[in-house]
């Protein structure tokens, strides 16, 4: 079985954004030359996040609508983790969004749904960050 690991870098502009990820993940594929196996990326981070969805951008302004539904990012004095640092909120939308996705390799694509797109979720942004791809397989 084969083995291949790459880290992505992102430093996004604002707090919070979500960005398509699956053409990178889909290079990371050409690049292990894997043709059928498991794609795992996750975040690694504790503010941010990896999942699947579909990318519209309506969809993406419903998930920030509710995210800040039900984690507020202010004011900042509403949570007790935030003494040293104000992202508390960002700890909990990322446990909201989860922290991973995997992915089969079928004939050396990614096996995604019709509308799937694999995502960074970034929920305390503008410093540089890192996202896992590993891929095991033949």
């Amino acid at each position: 079985m084969k083995s291949y690991r790459k880290e992505l870098w992102f430093e996004t502009k604002n707090r919070r954004e979500f960005i398509n990820i699956t053409p990178q993940v889909e290079e990371c594929l050409r690049e292990s030359q894997i043709k059928e196996g498991l794609v795992l990326c996750n975040a690694m981070h504790i503010t941010a996040s990896v999942f699947i969805n579909d990318d519209e951008s309506g969809l993406h302004h419903d998930f920030e609508v509710f995210l800040e539904k039900l984690a507020p990012e202010k004011p900042h004095s509403q949570y007790k983790h935030n003494v040293f640092e104000d992202n508390a909120d960002a700890h909990l939308k990322r446990t909201i969004m989860g922290r991973e996705v995997v992915v089969a390799v079928t004939d050396g694509k990614l096996d995604l749904g019709p509308w799937e797109q694999i995502f960074y979720g970034e929920f305390d942004g503008k410093r540089p960050k890192r996202v896992l791809v590993k891929i095991i397989g033949e």
